[in-house]
């Protein structure tokens, strides 16, 4: 402006000295006027053409023209530019941020302050049944059909979370989602979503540990109770006294096996996996739990007095195994000792080593009487009974299978059951043939 107005003035005197001299002081006014309605002509159509050029879709064009009105124009460029520069950063921190927010395992949800849905990333989608694009300006309420959730989202205070069920649940598996939400900005909301269905299933099994534990041992203590009360308070001859302390001997022993089971499996979980360096002779293993199983099918049928069961044992590779010996013993023992248990006297049971594509099989095939296909899923589950009368009189923990279930996966191997109600069962520990060494 102050160029502009320096400009006029010099403008003006030149045109008005001349007129000065030659017409006096009345023509050196009607010069400066005259002068001064041309500028402003020019100045007006610089304005016009500075205004066009503004109001143009892009101002990345040099202008037409020089002098003041061009310095003008490039800082006003240089200016866009740099507005231009801070926005793609901001735009690019803002993708950052939702790129993030989309990779969270947790659902994110911004609700307006009409508690709409404004944005929410695909985690969130999946819990509750959202369309990310689709439904977005949709009222969550709306779309959220849990009466757990609309009775939590009326609430004047959500300062502790709610449970309720996915999106994902079936008949077989339910899913259990927490949510909670929290007030930001002017009246929006932030529902944040976490999916809890491993943590609730780790809660039920610990219940469910607690009873099944509290359970087995009850029953052996309130009968050793029983016949301690009955000791201290009845007068019996020897022959009774013994009968009752060997009755005493069997309930203790059970509780023993019950505690060594529990530690066994405390000590599988919390202890690192076996090295590739320990090398097991598999031989010298087998004829330990041949053993073991021949002395208590024997046993078994002394008590029964009846015949023992047929027990083979095909011939052992001359392999070693990469492991744990005593775990390894464990897992072998447990489903041997179990095919025992369950198969009645009389009956064979049948022991293998064969190579395989998938790695080494020790099979142990029986002629009990079978599983129901139900009931195959969970037998690797602690405590849990197909037959819980029959678990009593055949005094198992209820730990065997998932002792050798614990072992294999420690091993990198697995446990297979097969069964057929009424003909026997084949129960199967997969070994991967980089745990088998040739001797």
């Amino acid at each position: 402006m102050v160029f502009a107005l320096f400009e006029l003035l010099f403008l003006m005197g030149v045109a008005g000295l001349p007129a000065w001299y030659v017409w006096g002081a009345l023509g050196a006014c009607s010069a400066a006027l005259l002068v001064v309605c041309v500028y402003a002509l020019v100045l007006a159509w610089r304005v016009d053409r500075f205004d066009r050029w503004l109001g143009a879709p892009s101002l990345r064009l040099d202008p037409p023209w020089q002098g003041v009105w061009r310095d003008m124009a490039l800082r006003i460029q240089r200016m866009l530019r740099q507005q231009e520069k801070l926005v793609t950063v901001h735009e690019k921190r803002l993708q950052d941020f939702l790129s993030a927010i989309q990779a969270s395992p947790n659902g994110v949800i911004l609700l307006d302050e009409e508690a709409r849905i404004e944005w929410c990333n695909e985690t969130a989608a999946s819990h509750l049944g959202l369309d990310s694009l689709k439904d977005r300006m949709q009222h969550i309420v709306h779309l959220v059909r849990d009466p757990v959730f609309s009775r939590y989202f009326s609430q004047a205070s959500h300062a502790s979370e709610a449970v309720i069920e996915g999106r994902s649940s079936s008949a077989a598996s339910a899913q259990k989602l927490s949510v909670q939400l929290h007030e930001y900005g002017d009246g929006r909301s932030l529902l944040l979503t976490r999916d809890i269905t491993a943590v609730a299933q780790a809660e039920a099994m610990r219940r469910d540990f607690v009873a099944n534990v509290s359970h087995e041992i009850r029953t052996p203590l309130t009968v050793l109770s029983g016949f301690v009360e009955t000791l201290q308070t009845l007068p019996l001859d020897e022959q009774e006294r013994a009968r009752y302390l060997s009755l005493m001997a069997v309930q203790s022993e059970r509780m023993q096996d019950l505690v060594a089971d529990l530690l066994t499996l405390s000590q599988l979980e919390g202890s690192l996996p076996p090295s590739m360096s320990q090398h097991v002779s598999l031989p010298a293993l087998m004829s330990q739990v041949f053993g073991d199983a021949k002395a208590m099918s024997e046993g078994l049928a002394n008590m029964g007095d009846g015949a023992g069961h047929d027990l083979v044992m095909a011939p052992v590779p001359e392999v070693d195994l990469l492991g744990s010996r005593s775990e390894l013993l464990s897992a072998l023992s447990n489903l041997v000792i179990n095919a025992v248990r369950y198969t009645p006297l009389g009956g064979s049971i049948h022991l293998s080593w064969s190579s395989m594509s998938e790695g080494w099989v020790f099979a142990v095939k029986d002629t009990g009487p079978g599983i129901a296909a139900e009931h195959l899923p969970r037998l690797s589950e602690r405590f849990y009974r197909v037959d819980r009368s029959r678990s009593r009189e055949t005094g198992g923990t209820g730990l065997g299978l998932a002792i050798a279930k614990h072992v294999m996966q420690r091993h990198g191997g697995e446990l297979r059951i097969e069964s057929d109600l009424g003909k026997g069962s084949t129960f199967k520990l997969i070994f991967p043939a980089s745990r088998v060494v040739h001797v």
